[in-house]
C-alpha cells in the first residue's frame, strides 16, 4: 500500500508542476485564495474539533488480496485525499520559492528535494503499516478524542494565523512594513 502512496504523491507532483507554468494569479487572487483556504481550516478544525471518536478492535483480514490490490488500494486512499494535495501545493511552492529561475543546478536542487522528500513518506507510511496493528490494543476512544481536539485547535489556530497575515495584521505586520 505504501507503494501506491508514494505513486499518487508523484502523480501529484507531476500534475501540479507541469499545471503551474501555466498559470498567472495576481496579489488579489493570492489573498482571495488565502482567505478561502483560511476558512477551510477553520471550518476542518472546527469539524476535528467537535468529532466523535470511533475505535473498530475487529480484526478483519480479506481472504485474498493480491500486491496490486494493496499498490491500488493505496493509490486510490491518496489520490482522492484532498489534504495531499495541499501537501504537494506547499512542497512546490516552498521549492519554487527556495530555488529561483535561473539559479545553477536548479533542476538537480529540486529532484534531490522531492526525491529526499518522496524517500521520508515512504519510510514514515511503512513504519505506520508495520506498527499500527501492534499498537490498535493501546488506543483508546479517549485518546483519539484528545488528538481530534489538538488536531482541531492547531487547525483552528493556523487558519487564524494565515488570516492575520493576509488581512488583519493584529499580530503579524503586513508584508514590506
Amino acid at each position: 500500500m505504501a507503494l501506491g502512496v508514494v505513486c499518487s504523491d508523484i502523480f501529484f507532483v507531476g500534475g501540479i508542476l507541469f499545471g503551474s507554468q501555466y498559470i498567472d494569479i495576481s496579489e488579489s487572487q493570492k489573498t482571495i485564495a488565502g482567505v478561502v483556504g483560511s476558512a477551510i481550516l477553520f471550518t476542518v478544525g472546527v469539524y476535528y474539533f467537535f468529532k466523535k471518536a470511533e475505535v473498530n478492535y475487529t480484526n478483519a483480514v480479506p481472504s485474498r488480496m493480491d500486491r496490486a490490490g494493496y499498490f491500488l488500494k493505496g493509490f486510490a486512499m491518496c489520490i482522492f485525499n484532498p489534504s495531499l494535495l495541499f501537501h504537494w501545493v506547499t512542497v512546490i511552492a516552498a521549492a519554487s520559492t527556495l530555488f529561483k529561475v535561473g539559479a545553477p543546478h536548479r533542476s538537480l536542487d529540486i529532484a534531490v528535494m522531492f526525491l529526499t522528500i518522496l524517500i521520508f513518506q515512504f519510510g514514515t507510511d511503512t513504519t505506520k503499516a508495520f506498527y499500527a496493528d501492534k499498537l490498535r490494543a493501546k488506543i483508546s476512544v479517549k485518546l483519539i478524542h484528545r488528538l481530534n481536539e489538538v488536531a482541531g485547535i492547531a487547525l483552528i489556530i493556523a487558519s487564524l494565523v494565515i488570516l492575520d497575515k493576509l488581512v488583519t495584521h493584529f499580530v503579524f505586520a503586513p508584508p514590506g512594513a
